[in-house]
């Protein structure tokens, strides 16, 4: 038997400790709990309270709710309020969440998920390589600058808006614009000096922070998950187009069918329309035809492909502006280019009710455009197919507030598209809706 003081030799062991908890889980991930650095006591992150905050985010901006859910949180103690990496974690100071109402940490959250949505990551990183901006001021400006893109659109309407929230207004700067314009518009750097404690991680400038986790981390969206975020946050604006500010639903619609380059596009429509068979093709006796052999006695012509001839019809009437003839004009050029350079075999008709003179070109800056009046590209077209030699390519540069021909000309037709609302105003007429361009003409929007 065991004597009473082997007995009270064993109670006064120490008791082995329990093995600490697992991370509690959250909807989109689990929750790091970062370790004091001296063993004692610190502030507990209160994630009730941040939870709650995401609901009431995901409440009162429900097209963003796909996006709240997938960020997955990290308690950092390094971070000085929120921040964001481009992986979707999001890092979160216990210290901030305790003394920050709910109404406000809902309108961070937004904030946060807006430069992930946004991608101010890649968008930084690329600017940051076009124009030689690294450095912690130059990563400090890109910051500012893609808080003043989405602070317009984040807040009012159950999300106040905290002291001192950065707005572009601060720097007599417009409402609207994108980081990029943002930091071609203005130095900031009045404003940098003054928000030196500003960082909301590299998801909101592309450069990457010490306590992040990296691409390597646990808990990250890989490049398809995120881009499966954007996409059904995306739709959900586009199908309810009402519930969201117009920055969100401009944002929806360019998301994943970027702006096209025009020019370019414009370019590959001529050169497609002067390169299509039968343009500038022509039979000749000047080179007789090898099958001539075939047939003694008989010359046969050869087919012989000349350089095309093209024709630029410009709506010079009143509804078009004098920045977007200047544009014309820059696009003659750049035609005259398409086709391999030869100006002699590009010729330019001024049009609006009435067509002029087809003009060779010469040199694009001196070229005077006549007009003012209304518009009806009909006679410009029957103009061009009056001139000699007649085209093998039209071009009409306009603003698509015209009547068109009736029947496709005998040529190939492009149409360079001056963007205008969906809907014109005619003062004569307010029941008047301008025709579209025929569906015979390749038709590009210019801008």
């Amino acid at each position: 038997m065991t004597g009473v003081g082997e007995r009270r030799a064993a109670k006064a062991l120490p008791r082995p400790m329990a093995p600490p908890p697992p991370p509690r889980p959250v909807r989109g991930g689990t929750v790091e709990a970062a370790k004091p650095a001296g063993g004692g006591r610190t502030l507990a992150l209160d994630m009730g309270k941040l939870l709650a905050a995401r609901l009431h985010a995901v409440k009162v901006r429900p097209y963003l709710a796909d996006a709240l859910f997938a960020l997955h949180v990290v308690e950092d103690r390094a971070v000085p309020t929120m921040a964001v990496d481009a992986h979707w974690r999001c890092y979160v100071s216990p210290g901030f969440v305790a003394r920050t109402p709910v109404e406000e940490l809902a309108g961070v959250w937004v904030h946060e998920v807006s430069h992930l949505l946004r991608d101010h990551h890649g968008r930084g990183e690329r600017y940051a390589r076009e124009n030689e901006a690294h450095g912690p001021g130059e990563r400090l400006r890109r910051n500012i600058a893609a808080d003043f893109e989405i602070n317009d659109d984040i807040y009012g309407d159950g999300l106040p808006r905290p002291t001192g929230c950065l707005r572009p207004s601060m720097l007599r700067l417009p409402d609207g614009l994108l980081m990029e314009e943002y930091l071609r518009r203005a130095s900031l750097s009045g404003l940098a000096a003054e928000l030196a404690w500003l960082d909301c991680g590299s998801g909101a400038d592309g450069q990457a922070r010490p306590w992040e986790l990296g691409p390597d981390g646990a808990h990250g969206l890989s490049r398809q998950q995120r881009d499966a975020v954007r996409f059904r946050v995306a739709e959900g604006i586009k199908g309810r187009p009402g519930d969201a500010p117009e920055g969100w639903r401009r944002w929806a619609d360019e998301a994943f069918h970027p702006p096209q380059p025009w020019r370019q596009l414009l370019g590959a429509a001529i050169r497609s329309a002067a390169g299509a068979p039968g343009v500038g093709e022509n039979h000749t006796y000047r080179r007789p035809s090898r099958r001539s052999a075939a047939v003694p006695g008989v010359v046969l012509p050869s087919l012989r492909r000349t350089p095309p001839r093209v024709c630029v019809v410009i709506d010079t009437s009143g509804s078009v502006s004098d920045a977007e003839l200047g544009s014309a004009l820059l696009e003659v050029a750049a035609i005259s280019r398409a086709v391999g350079g030869r100006r002699d075999l590009v010729s330019v008709i001024s049009c609006d009710a009435a067509a002029g003179v087809a003009v060779p070109l010469c040199r694009a800056e001196g070229m005077e455009l006549i007009g003012g009046g209304g518009t009806d590209l009909r006679s410009g077209f029957a103009r061009a197919l009056r001139s000699g030699p007649r085209p093998d390519v039209i071009v009409a540069l306009t603003d698509g507030q015209t009547p068109w021909p009736s029947a496709p000309p005998p040529c190939r037709t492009v149409v360079g598209l001056f963007p205008r609302p969906p809907h014109a105003v005619n003062e004569e007429d307010p029941d008047y809706v301008p025709d579209t361009p025929p569906a015979w003409a390749r038709v590009v929007t210019i801008g």
